[in-house]
């Protein structure tokens, strides 16, 4: 059934979104907000919306369906979120549209018609397979859908994008709209980055136009990294001097004060992520602990290679292994290794009390072979104080046969030292220290780890970082990363209160720094002095073979000839 066209004026979706505001009792739609509607519409086909939170992208974009779809209901649109509810809310704000607006009456389904909140018809549409505005989840059923328009409505989420493997997921399954959609269709991402590492990043090197709406005018290193980018509503102000830098863009919507109280609540990295669509690392510093230095490999509990050397190239990534880094970082396995494995020369476990909460009792064993250290062992317990926790403290302690464990004794003044005394006496004596910390642990954590991962001096047993990954997913996908050893490492700031759990990593440390003062010795020297010390031996039994004597081969630490009886009247020249 024909319907009759909108008003000339109302041909200008800011025109309509005025009205539906008004509809809605809503104050006028703001300069950003309109700027937002004025890109809708007169955007390039494939097109990404980043703007700060709370400046109302889903709801203008509400608006602008229901506006196509009075223009032409035949059109077909999909809408996409991270989750199947989060898509539903979408269509129930353009279905309640429709049903109270006048001028939008008409759109509403017929009896014959599809009318639920995952999918509904317009009402002057023709019959069609594909309903004309649909909802699903970004990993719901794609397939079989078709559309002129997809709207990807914050498909981004910390939940789905945490780890390298989410993140692939996820950018494979937005691959799918390009099967979804209909000849000279459009596609628009709303979002607002919620990782460094934002699928928005990415979505420019397959065709897409970038715009973004900060909540600030941005200083003038970051503008350099929006680039073309920036809304020319915001750009065009700070090149002519009509605004100051650090202005709110949107007073009317956020105030300076406004503002200022959401970055103390976010904190600095956090609000710039989310109001100023920064998604660079503020600079090397900020997260200083890669997982790309480390050196993973399989370990073995009394043995490692007697030197280890670290690479970067292409075929020493680590496929397969789940890795929670920012964006980037990747495993690496050793460019070389020696062939010869020897005994390690000393094993230290580390444990990170806890008492009964949220908090874990973290443990780490390192052990020393050359100036290098090997985690053959870390994790979290909980529990506390418990039973259980101490006798698998023992436990741990027997199977990887440490010579000595270190307590941190701020919890309880040392009472958990005290607990576990009797545990250890049991199951497996062992030599137990306390150490005691007054600095701030962030500063602590990372200047104890930053230099020997530098140096690709700590080496990790492949199977730590597969329990590490596992041993969090009884948990809810927001608290599960938090908990984990190489989360926290990647993450780590010098800001206070930069983790919301560290208890791993703390341990960790802990079990480093005990090694770091004997960390002095070069790895090459340790391997040569080795050497030294076979040849010695080699000699001595051939001395004791040719001679049936014992010689004395000390003096061949220096330089020269060293003469020595053949045991058949002549002297052997053994230079040095």
């Amino acid at each position: 059934m024909p319907i009759e066209p909108l008003p000339e004026k109302l041909m200008d979706f800011r025109v309509f979104l005025t009205m539906a505001w008004r509809h809605l009792r809503l104050p006028d739609p703001t300069p950003v907000q309109l700027d937002i509607a004025y890109w809708l519409q007169h955007g390039p086909r494939r097109k990404v919306i980043e703007a700060f939170r709370g400046v109302g992208k889903s709801w203008i974009t509400s608006a602008y369906v229901v506006w196509k779809g009075r223009i032409d209901p035949n059109r077909k649109f999909l809408v996409v979120s991270a989750s199947k509810e989060r898509a539903d809310n979408f269509t129930t704000f353009t279905m309640r549209l429709i049903a109270e607006m006048d001028i939008l009456k008409c759109l509403y389904p017929r009896r014959d018609q599809r009318n639920s909140k995952v999918s509904f018809d317009f009402g002057p549409c023709t019959p069609d397979h594909a309903p004309s505005v649909k909802s699903v989840g970004i990993f719901g059923q794609l397939a079989g859908s078709r559309a002129d328009e997809i709207i990807a409505d914050d498909i981004e989420v910390p939940t789905n994008s945490m780890t390298q493997l989410m993140r692939d997921k996820l950018s494979e399954a937005v691959k799918e709209f390009d099967a979804i959609l209909k000849p000279n269709g459009r596609i628009t991402y709303l979002g607002t980055p919620q990782t460094e590492q934002s699928l928005y990043n990415v979505l420019p090197e397959r065709g897409y136009q970038t715009r973004i709406w900060p909540a600030r005018f941005p200083q003038a290193k970051l503008q350099d990294v929006y680039g073309e980018h920036l809304a020319p509503m915001i750009r065009v102000p700070l090149d002519a001097g009509e605004v100051e830098e650090r202005q709110p863009t949107d007073p009317d919507r956020f105030n300076e004060t406004d503002l200022q109280e959401r970055e103390a609540s976010y904190g600095r990295s956090g609000f710039a992520l989310q109001f100023m669509l920064d998604t660079r690392l503020a600079d090397a510093d900020r997260y200083p602990l890669k997982l790309s230095d480390l050196v993973v490999m399989d370990l073995s509990s009394h043995e490692a290679p007697e030197k280890v050397v670290w690479g970067r190239g292409q075929e020493n990534v680590i496929e397969g292994l789940v890795c929670v880094g920012l964006n980037g970082d990747r495993y690496y396995s050793p460019m070389w290794k020696s062939d010869n494995w020897v005994e390690y020369k000393g094993s230290i476990m580390a444990v990170d009390p806890a008492g009964r909460g949220k908090d874990e009792t973290a443990y780490a064993v390192v052990k020393m072979l050359n100036g290098q250290l090997f985690v053959t062992a870390a994790g979290g317990l909980q529990g506390g104080y418990s039973e259980d926790v101490l006798t698998k403290l023992a436990e741990i302690a027997r199977d990887q046969k440490i010579n000595r464990m270190v307590v941190e004794s701020n919890f309880g003044d040392g009472m958990f030292t005290q607990l576990l005394k009797p545990y250890l006496a049991r199951i497996y004596p062992v030599t137990i220290e306390e150490v005691r910390h007054n600095i701030q642990k962030e500063q602590r954590i990372i200047d104890c780890l930053e230099p020997v991962m530098n140096q690709h001096r700590l080496i990790v047993d492949r199977k730590i970082i597969e329990q590490d990954y596992k041993s969090t997913l009884h948990l809810p996908p927001e608290q599960a990363m938090r908990y984990q050893l190489f989360y926290q490492m990647s993450r780590i700031t010098r800001d206070r209160g930069a983790l919301t759990q560290d208890d791993r990593l703390d341990a960790l440390s802990i079990a480093v720094n005990y090694w770091t003062d004997r960390m002095a010795q070069d790895v090459d020297r340790a391997v040569k002095s080795r050497q030294d010390e076979l040849l010695d031996k080699e000699l001595e039994v051939f001395m004791n073979h040719a001679t049936g004597e014992t010689l004395d081969l000390s003096c061949i630490n220096g330089v020269g000839p060293v003469n020595i009886p053949s045991g058949n009247g002549s002297w052997l020249d053994l230079d040095f």
